[in-house]
C-alpha cells in the first residue's frame, strides 16, 4: 500500500500570479487544442468528463482532460497499461444518445527485458465500456485473450486527483491553493482528498473489482492469468463527493447503466423526431438531439440546459435562452424549465461585484472553489445585457407556442421586473437604448454574446468606449416589448399592454433613425457611450431581422449584406466581415462563423421572406458537419471561405458538445420549413416551405399541440413543396401557404 506513512497533509505547489491584464479576461489558452485532441465527452447532471480515445485522461500542461464535478476536476489522470505499455486504439466512440463511451484497444508486441517477445500484437483485446450518471464515472473493462495459448497480463490503471478549479485548467494563475489530505484506503479501493481554500472538503472515491493484486495512492494493478478465449472483467468506479454504492460494483454498474438508459428515453420521449431523406444529416441531427439532452440538467424547476463541455458546463441565462428559443417547437418543456429557473433566480439587490440590479437575469453561475472566494466574479454573476430581454422574449413565444397560460401568470411578477430593468437600469443615459457597461472592475468589458475585449470597434478599429448600446439588444428589447404586449392583453392588463406597444413602436422608430446606415447596407454594430456609431459590418445587425424591429423595406439590404461574399463564407455567416479592419477568421468573435448565430439570422431571414437565403446557411452548416468528428457542430470554426473539397478551418478551443450550436439544426429546420403553431386555431402551420438542396424529404413525428399530435412528411416537388400528414392523433389542423 502507498501513501505517507506519517499521515502528513501534502501541500500543493503554490504558483506566482500571473500579472492581471484588461484585456486577458478569463482567457482560455490556445496551448489546449480539443481540435487537436478531438476528445471523448460525457455528461451527466453537474458532472462532465473528458478523455482521449484510448479512454484514458493524461495529465499535463495545458490539458483539459478529467472527471469535473460542479466546476472542479476531480480526476487528472487515468491511464491504462498493459504489461507496462500503452495499448493500441482499434477504435473510440460515443454511442448515438451519447449513453456510454466505447474504447476497443489491443496490445503492441510486448518484450521481456533482454529484448525477447513474449506476448505479440493484437492478441489480447481490451474493450473500455464507460459513462457517467449521479456524481459518478463507472466503468467496465473486458480484457479478452485471443491467443492459442494461455497468457498472464498485468492491466494497471494509474490515477491521480489535482482538484483543480475549472478555471485554473483554463489558465488562471493562483497564488495559493488549498491542501491535498493523505490517501484513505479501503481494501477495494482509495480515497483521495482536497480540502480548499473556502475550507469545503472535496474528495474522490475510487473503487475496483475484483480487488486489486497492488493499489497505491497512484494506481491499481490486476494480474490476470487468461486462458485462451477466456475474458476477464474489471469494474471501477469513481465517485466525486457522493457515498459508495451499497452494491457491489460490478451490479452498480449495470444499476446505474440501466438508469441513465431509461432517463434518457424519458426525456427524449416528449420531443418531436426527424427523419430525412439524407442519412448523413439524419446522423448529425441524431448527435445534436443526443447533444441536447446529455447537456440538459434536470433543476428543481425543471430541464436547464447547460451550455457547452468542457469549459461552460454549467448554468448560462443567454445560451440556455437562445437553446431553449431554438427548440421551442421540438421540445417546449426545454423553455418552461429555462423560463422557471431564470425567473427564481433574477436579481433583485443591486450588487456591483455581480453586476447584478433589480430585475436582471442571470448570466452565469459557478460553483468552484475560486468562485467561492471571489478570485473570478461569477459565483452568481449578471453582467450580460441582453438575458434581460431574452428572458421576456421566451416568455412570449412560449406561451404562443403552448397557451400555457398558468406558468406565465406565475412570472408574470418577473417579467414585469425584468421590464422595469429595461427602463431602469438598461438605459443608462434615458435616450431610449439600452446600454451596459460593468460595476465590478473585474467582470466582463462587453456584455453582448460577443463578449470578447475587442469586440466592439469603429471602423478604423479602435475599440469602442461604453456605455455601449449594440445592435441585436435593442432588437431583443423591441421583442420582449411586443411580447409583453401580447403577454399583458391575455393577463387582462390593457394599460400594460398599451404602453409596452407604445413602447416597441417608439424605440422601432429611433432604432431606424440611429442605427441604420445607408452606406453600410445595414444596420450599424453599436453605439458607443459618445453616441458615435459604429461603422461595422458584423452578423449583429441580421438579429433585427429575427425580432421584426427592421422596418420591410430595409429587410432587402440587410439580407443582401449577410449574404454577400465578404460576409458568407460559404459555411455561415461570420461574425465580422471579411472587409472590416478587425477581420480575422481565426479570432472568437471578429471573423468566426458560429452555428446559433446563423440560425438566429436564418430565423430572421426567414420571417421577412428570405428563405432561400435561410437554406444557404443551413446547407452551408450541414456541409461543414459533414467533416466534423460525431457530426458534431462544435461552437464556432473558423471563418476562412468555403474552398472545394476542402474542411472548414476549425477553432482550436472551441466547446464541443454546445447546447446552442446542437440546437442550431433544429432551428433551421423550423425557418426553411416555415414551421409554426396557432394554439388558438389548433393549426400547425407550414408557410411557404423550403427545401434545402441536401433534403428531398423530411418527415415530423410527434408535432404537438398539448396532448394532440400530428405526424407529416414534407416532399420536394419540382420548384415546390408537398406537406402530407401521415397520422393524426387529435383534432389538429395542418395549414400549408404557398
Amino acid at each position: 500500500m502507498g501513501g505517507p506513512a506519517n499521515g502528513e497533509e501534502v501541500r500543493v505547489s503554490v504558483a506566482e500570479v500571473r500579472p492581471a491584464t484588461p484585456v486577458a479576461q478569463f482567457f482560455i489558452p490556445a496551448s489546449a487544442s480539443l481540435q487537436e485532441r478531438r476528445p471523448r465527452t460525457l455528461k451527466h447532471g453537474e458532472t462532465f468528463a473528458v478523455f482521449d480515445h484510448n479512454g484514458d485522461a493524461l495529465a499535463g500542461p495545458g490539458s483539459p482532460e478529467g472527471i469535473y464535478h460542479r466546476d472542479t476536476r476531480y480526476l487528472s489522470h487515468l491511464y491504462l497499461t498493459l504489461d507496462g505499455t500503452r495499448p493500441m486504439l482499434l477504435s473510440s466512440t460515443l454511442r448515438d444518445d451519447n449513453a456510454i463511451l466505447t474504447c476497443d484497444l489491443t496490445n503492441i508486441g510486448i518484450c521481456d527485458s533482454e529484448g525477447r517477445l513474449v506476448l505479440e500484437h493484437d492478441l489480447i483485446h481490451v474493450r473500455r465500456s464507460r459513462f457517467l450518471w449521479d456524481g459518478a464515472c463507472y466503468e467496465r473493462l473486458m480484457v479478452r485473450n485471443y491467443s492459442t495459448a494461455p497468457h498472464k497480463v498485468r492491466v494497471e490503471i494509474a490515477f491521480a486527483a489535482d482538484f483543480a478549479d475549472l478555471f485554473e485548467v483554463r489558465g488562471t494563475r493562483r497564488k495559493r491553493r488549498g491542501t491535498l489530505k493523505p490517501p484513505v484506503f479501503q481494501e477495494d479501493g482509495v480515497t483521495l482528498g482536497y480540502v480548499g481554500l473556502d475550507k469545503r472538503h472535496r474528495h474522490t472515491a475510487l473503487r475496483f473489482y475484483p480487488q486489486p493484486s497492488q493499489l497505491t495512492q497512484e494506481s491499481a494493478a490486476f494480474d490476470l492469468e487468461l486462458k485462451p478465449g477466456a475474458t476477464s472483467r474489471i469494474f471501477m468506479e469513481v465517485r466525486c463527493d457522493s457515498p459508495p454504492s451499497s452494491d457491489p460494483p460490478p451490479r452498480a454498474f449495470f444499476v446505474a447503466l440501466r438508469e441513465a438508459h431509461r432517463a434518457l428515453r424519458t426525456s427524449s420521449s416528449r420531443a418531436a423526431a426527424v427523419v430525412t431523406s439524407n442519412e448523413i444529416f439524419n446522423e448529425a441531427v441524431r448527435r445534436s438531439v443526443s447533444d441536447l439532452y446529455m447537456l440538459i440538467t434536470d433543476t428543481p424547476q425543471g430541464p436547464y440546459p447547460y451550455a457547452g463541455v468542457p469549459w461552460f458546463s454549467t448554468l448560462f441565462g443567454r445560451d440556455a435562452l437562445i437553446t431553449a428559443w431554438e427548440t421551442l417547437w421540438f421540445d417546449p418543456a426545454i423553455a418552461r424549465g429555462v423560463l422557471r429557473y431564470l425567473a427564481a433566480n433574477q436579481a433583485t439587490d443591486i450588487l456591483p461585484q455581480a453586476d447584478a440590479e433589480p430585475g436582471k437575469i442571470l448570466h452565469e453561475v459557478r460553483h468552484g472553489e475560486m468562485a467561492e472566494l471571489g478570485e473570478v466574479p461569477f459565483r452568481r454573476y449578471y453582467g450580460s445585457v441582453d438575458a434581460t430581454p431574452l428572458f421576456v422574449m421566451l416568455a412570449g413565444a412560449y406561451l404562443a407556442r403552448t397557451a400555457d397560460l398558468q406558468l406565465i401568470r406565475s412570472i408574470w411578477p418577473n417579467i414585469e421586473a425584468a421590464l422595469k430593468w429595461l427602463d431602469e437600469y438598461g438605459d443608462r443615459d434615458g435616450d431610449g437604448f439600452v446600454e451596459y457597461g460593468r460595476r465590478n472592475s473585474d467582470g466582463l468589458v462587453n456584455q453582448g454574446w460577443k463578449d470578447s475585449h475587442d469586440s466592439v470597434f469603429h471602423a478604423d478599429g479602435s475599440l469602442a468606449k461604453g456605455p455601449i448600446a449594440l445592435a441585436e439588444v435593442q432588437a431583443y428589447v423591441y421583442g420582449a416589448r411586443c411580447a409583453a404586449a401580447r403577454i399583458a392583453s391575455l393577463l387582462d392588463r390593457p394599460k400594460v399592454s398599451a404602453e409596452q406597444a407604445a413602447k416597441a413602436q417608439a424605440l422601432r422608430a429611433r432604432f431606424d433613425e440611429a442605427f441604420f446606415d445607408e452606406a453600410l447596407g445595414t444596420y450599424v454594430l453599436a453605439l458607443d457611450g459618445d453616441k458615435r456609431p459604429c461603422r461595422v459590418l458584423t452578423s449583429n445587425a441580421g438579429h433585427a431581422l429575427l425580432t421584426g424591429i427592421a422596418y420591410p423595406e430595409r429587410a432587402p439590404s440587410v439580407a443582401a449584406t449577410l449574404m454577400a461574399e465578404h460576409s458568407f463564407s460559404g459555411w455561415g455567416v461570420r461574425t465580422v466581415a471579411a472587409t472590416e479592419r478587425r477581420y480575422n477568421p481565426m479570432s472568437y468573435h471578429n471573423g468566426s462563423v458560429w452555428p446559433h448565430d446563423n440560425a438566429l439570422l436564418a430565423a430572421g431571414l426567414a420571417r421577412y421572406g428570405f428563405r432561400r437565403e435561410a437554406a444557404r446557411i443551413f446547407e452551408g452548416l450541414f456541409a461543414a458537419s459533414t467533416y466534423i468528428d460525431l457530426r458534431r457542430l462544435p461552437e464556432l470554426f473558423c471563418g476562412f471561405a468555403r474552398r472545394v473539397s476542402q474542411s472548414p478551418t476549425f477553432y482550436p478551443v472551441a466547446c464541443t458538445p454546445q447546447a446552442w450550436a446542437a440546437a442550431a439544426p433544429l432551428s433551421l429546420i423550423q425557418s426553411c420549413l416555415g414551421l409554426d403553431f396557432d394554439t388558438a386555431a389548433r393549426e400547425i402551420r407550414f408557410e411557404r416551405p423550403v427545401l434545402p438542396e441536401f433534403l428531398d424529404e423530411v418527415v415530423l413525428r410527434r408535432l404537438s399541440l398539448g396532448d394532440e399530435t400530428v405526424d407529416v412528411a414534407l416532399r420536394r416537388a419540382g420548384s415546390e413543396v408537398v406537406v402530407t400528414v401521415l397520422e393524426r392523433h387529435g383534432d389538429l389542423r395542418v395549414v400549408t401557404t404557398n
